[in-house]
């Protein structure tokens, strides 16, 4: 069959980064075990098992990447042995015939299969982390442009209070930020299954070194200080607890929620003409109606936010239904969701990092928006001039309401424009304040402080947060795949 002829999940054949396909690739997994299986060996070695010879430590080390060969010799293998472990086993000791003798000496299947899982997991995070870090950089030189920017702010979809375009910025960004923690929390928290034996007892590896209890505790230490991790669980079953599923699949869930959101901001924006996503020069947004200017990449980001968000209870129910020391109704779904879950996280924040690098801002419809609701903000500030100049605060506001509803009506029922101020300045009442009227209405000072807190907030949270990261940050161009 032609790959032509197959289904391959558009997660690692459309969207995701060549870096992410590459961690969960068959090659990545079946040289990790051979990764585990040396450094097993290495280990056993030195604590005293003389019959692992150097000979077969220096074969094992000089073919530690599989061949196209192998993988496909191990699928055979696989085919009769029906044990994709053991089939590795095999194919290792025909390519390294000095260690075939001990490769997985003392081990379960586990050993390799879920300390790989462990490697995977902390090796995907760092490249997440990576481009979370990116994306909070660039939105936040967006919001550093935008801080005094005046926008009509949105609660209920409904025209509320003025914010500023860097000041709304400055909430998808918290909300990476916290993601971000998550994130280094997550990964940071990553231990090694170690060498635990078939149901956690280490019994096998108790046989091996004759009873010595310090030699057994050394070969779990020292392996998982030869594998690059600082700490390994205490204590295990056959397998490492799903629950370390539940911790690692959690923030990235999370993270959706934060994507999905900021996505939608920007597509409701884009309806507005206020923002849009990047727009490429030969770009189609419908083959229908040329015109159009979809949000697709916004869209793409909602569509795969939903899917990632779901994940977290594959992890929740996985966990839940372990039986003892293990059960196998664990694997096929985890093979699924744990691949998928970062395949999934790491295309969002691609996507993410495109459009947050080209955002796109229209000020005069910005501007054009403002003046069309600014007139019924601004009439606190007109009661309160006119109080000043020594009208009662009950009629001011009566006179006000009668001409808001008159201008509603207008806008409302006749299509027109909110000519509000039009008539505060044809009604007498209002002389007074006339010439005070431009000043009242300067959208700048409907803001509030949200240029001050847009600046505060980069300079001190956000660089605060960024810097233990700064070598990580680029300014590299980031293409979307179709």
């Amino acid at each position: 069959m032609s790959d032509f002829d197959k289904y391959t999940t558009p997660l690692s054949s459309r969207y995701a980064s060549e870096e992410m396909s590459s961690i969960f690739s068959l090659r990545n997994r079946f040289t990790t075990w051979r990764k585990l299986w040396l450094n097993l060996a290495i280990a056993e070695k030195e604590l005293g098992l003389n019959i692992i010879s150097d000979e077969a430590i220096a074969e094992m080390e000089k073919n530690l990447e599989i061949s196209d060969e192998e993988i496909k010799a191990a699928s055979i293998q696989e085919s009769i042995v029906r044990h994709d472990v053991m089939a590795h086993v095999h194919t290792f000791g025909e390519t390294c015939p000095s260690a075939a003798g001990i490769i997985h000496l003392g081990a379960t299947s586990c050993f390799v299969t879920d300390n790989a899982d462990l490697i995977f997991l902390r090796d995907a995070y760092d490249i997440i982390i990576a481009k979370i870090v990116n994306v909070i950089d660039r939105l936040s030189e967006f919001a550093e442009t935008y801080k005094d920017m005046p926008v009509l702010g949105w609660t209920h979809f409904q025209p509320a209070q003025l914010t500023t375009v860097g000041k709304r910025a400055t909430l998808w960004i918290q909300e990476l930020l916290w993601d971000l923690r998550n994130f280094v929390r997550a990964r940071n928290d990553i231990g090694l299954r170690g060498v635990k034996g078939t149901t956690g007892t280490q019994a096998s590896f108790l046989s091996l070194f004759h009873g010595d209890h310090d030699k057994v505790e050394a070969l779990d230490k020292r392996v998982t200080e030869l594998l690059g991790f600082d700490t390994v669980y205490p204590v295990t079953g056959q397998t490492y607890s799903r629950k370390i599923d539940i911790d690692i699949i959690g923030p990235l869930s999370s993270f959706a929620a934060t994507a999905h959101k900021m996505a939608t901001d920007i597509r409701l924006l884009a309806n507005l003409k206020e923002i849009e996503e990047p727009f490429e020069k030969q770009q189609i947004g419908s083959s229908a109606m040329a015109y159009k200017r979809n949000p697709m990449r916004c869209e793409r980001v909602c569509s795969l936010a939903r899917h990632l968000g779901s994940l977290y209870n594959d992890a929740v129910q996985t966990a839940s239904v372990q039986w003892f020391e293990r059960t196998l109704d664990d694997s096929a779904i985890r093979r699924i969701s744990i691949p998928s879950a970062f395949l999934t996280a790491d295309i969002l924040l691609s996507t993410l990092l495109n459009i947050s690098s080209g955002l796109v801002v229209y000020p005069k419809v910005i501007e054009k928006r403002i003046k069309m609701e600014l007139p019924f903000m601004a009439t606190e500030n007109i009661i309160m001039a006119m109080v000043e100049k020594g009208a009662s605060r009950q009629e001011v506001h009566e006179e006000i309401r009668v001409l808001s509803h008159q201008a509603s009506n207008v806008v409302k029922n006749e299509g027109g424009d909110n000519d509000l101020i039009e008539r505060i300045k044809n009604t007498e009442f209002f002389k007074p304040i006339w010439n005070d009227l431009d000043t009242l209405l300067r959208p700048e000072t409907f803001v509030g402080r949200a240029p001050q807190q847009t600046e505060k907030f980069i300079k001190n949270d956000v660089a605060k947060a960024l810097e233990p990261f700064k070598s990580m940050i680029n300014k590299e161009e980031v293409k979307l795949s179709v």
